[in-house]
């Protein structure tokens, strides 16, 4: 059979738009000879659709783009298509009201012909709140063009026990549908993308196909959505190969026939490539879903900002970025130069806005409640607040997202100031830990100079008194590093941190400490672009809480 995989970036709850992509590449896939046309999970109202799902309106107007959607691709075509459908014994014998589903559209009908049984509840999912599991996945198969082609739903390729050293739930569905007499197995995703996700998926893929001697048809939703990056990367395997090389953070029309040899291995890539492919994804579909075009990042000098303002010109074009420098009575002469020779680099529109003045006018307003106090805390976080005040007001006046520049190091143990370097739409760099964002900003400069060495080299400070550094409040970087990664993404205790690291148990207890006090922090961060196993959109702690490991 040939096969055509629908790699699509929709957009949730654009049913009409995420229609239109749908019929577009069915029309495609038709004219390049395909008899069957596979798009993602939930393709036609967008993933994660989330409390959209129990508003009665919408579910009604997603039933009619089902039905029209139907009558527009070719009826020459067979179509699966993700989509929602609706419990029918739900009335009778409780549950959810809603399954995750599929649909053929053949002949100008739309009818249902699988459902999803793994719903996963971890990290960013929810899918048990708004659907029932299918519990009888082994009726997930029909035939298509003389081939019986077994379907599955994302999660539901994701517990094969010959794989995994522990299945999370009791039944394998792939299983199931083999032993009910598929020749095939196509499984419709949209799963995000996260460190070395690519290269795992293509594991799991591949030994499914082996275990079961039948080839696997895996299309995956390309774009972002907010937090989620849906990297693409749909793959057909069989035992002896791939059909074509997977196409990672673009759409794609890719077409396979079954019965052709496949004998080709997918190509590796480095985490760097893959980690800007995500962020700039990131960036430029939170810009364009939400109506902008243009963005405004404050320049200190810094690696951070520097790395933020070069992924937001490889998203967006320079003609869209504006940097804005704000030099304190504490920046030093390199900060400037080194922000300014940055925005040349990048041909960026560039403003230089010094606080000094508000300083003053702060100190003087400040003064009769300040009186007796030696400066500190307060006077530094009046700095990064005056930043975030005027980096807002330009983005205002002219129509601009603000993109905050925190990392993930200082995030986790509450390096930054709420309001201040905090303020922003997106934080496009929230999620990579200090040592990553030096690893992507030396690979960005791997074809000559756009960030500053300079900005690089430079020992991280905040610049917020005399002399100040990092260091100062914090273990250096590449030793921080790691023992936040236990901490934070592994969840291990302190002792098995310190036995990992090697830094003192004392050392790594107080830097747990300093994660659970930044819970209130990172409650108010803004949308993180999500390329680790763990971001913060899926760490789920107590804001307040009193439990201390020591």
């Amino acid at each position: 059979m040939r096969v055509a995989l629908g790699q699509i970036d929709t957009t949730v709850g654009d049913l009409t738009g995420n229609a239109q992509r749908i019929v577009d590449n069915a029309l495609q896939a038709r004219e390049r000879g395909a008899q069957l046309a596979v798009f993602p999970e939930l393709a036609l109202c967008g993933y994660p659709p989330e409390d959209l799902l129990v508003r009665p309106s919408f579910l009604q107007a997603h039933d009619a783009a089902l039905q029209e959607l139907a009558v527009r691709v070719p009826h020459d075509l067979d179509v699966l298509v993700g989509c929602v459908a609706t419990n029918a014994t739900a009335a009778t014998l409780g549950g959810r009201t809603l399954h995750n589903a599929v649909a053929l559209l053949q002949g100008g009908k739309a009818r249902i012909v699988a459902r999803k049984s793994l719903l996963p509840t971890y990290d960013v999912f929810d899918e048990s709140r708004y659907f029932e599991a299918w519990k009888t996945p082994e009726q997930n198969v029909v035939t298509l063009h003389g081939t019986r082609v077994g379907i599955v739903v994302c999660e539901d390729g994701w517990n094969d026990e010959h794989f995994f050293d522990k299945r999370a739930y009791a039944i394998d569905p792939v299983e199931r549908v083999v032993q009910a007499g598929a020749q095939m197995v196509v499984n419709l995703s949209a799963s995000p993308w996260c460190r070395g996700k690519e290269t795992f998926r293509y594991r799991m893929v591949s030994a499914a196909a082996k275990r079961h001697g039948v080839p696997m048809l895996y299309v995956n939703m390309v774009g972002g959505d907010v937090e989620l990056q849906f990297d693409g990367g749909s793959l057909a395997v069989k035992p002896t190969g791939v059909a074509a090389q997977p196409i990672a953070f673009r759409e794609a029309l890719i077409l396979v026939d079954t019965e052709a040899p496949w004998t080709q291995q997918p190509g590796k890539v480095t985490d760097e490539a893959m980690q800007h492919d995500a962020i700039v994804q990131g960036i430029r579909d939170y810009v364009r879903k939400f109506g902008f075009q243009r963005v405004a990042i404050g320049l200190s000098g810094g690696i951070d900002s520097a790395l933020v303002a070069t992924l937001a010109v490889d998203a967006l074009g320079a003609a869209n970025v504006a940097g804005i420098a704000m030099p304190s009575r504490y920046s030093s002469d390199h900060s400037l130069a080194d922000a300014r020779q940055l925005a040349k680099n990048l041909g960026i529109a560039f403003h230089v806005l010094p606080i000094a003045p508000l300083q003053d006018s702060y100190e003087q307003v400040l003064q009769p409640v300040f009186a007796g106090t030696s400066p500190g805390l307060a006077e530094e976080n009046l700095q990064a607040r005056m930043r975030g005040t005027l980096l807002m007001a330009f983005a205002n006046k002219h129509g601009h997202l603000v993109l905050t520049t925190g990392n993930k190091s200082e995030c986790a143990v509450g390096y930054c100031t709420i309001y201040g370097d905090t303020n922003g739409a997106l934080a496009p760099i929230a999620d990579l830990w200090k040592t990553e964002v030096w690893a992507l900003s030396r690979w960005l400069n791997r074809d000559g100079e756009r960030i500053p060495v300079r900005s690089i080299d430079k020992a991280p400070s905040a610049e917020l008194r005399p002399g100040q550094f990092d260091t100062d409040s914090l273990p250096p970087y590449p030793e921080l590093d790691p023992v936040l990664r236990c901490l934070v993404e592994e969840d291990l205790s302190v002792e098995a941190t310190a036995l990992r690291t090697g830094m003192a148990r004392p050392r790594v207890a107080d830097l747990l400490a300093k994660v659970h006090a930044a819970e209130w922090k990172r409650y108010q961060y803004p949308p993180s672009l999500r390329v680790s196993e763990r971001c913060w959109s899926g760490r789920r702690m107590p804001v307040a809480h009193r439990y201390r490991e020591i």
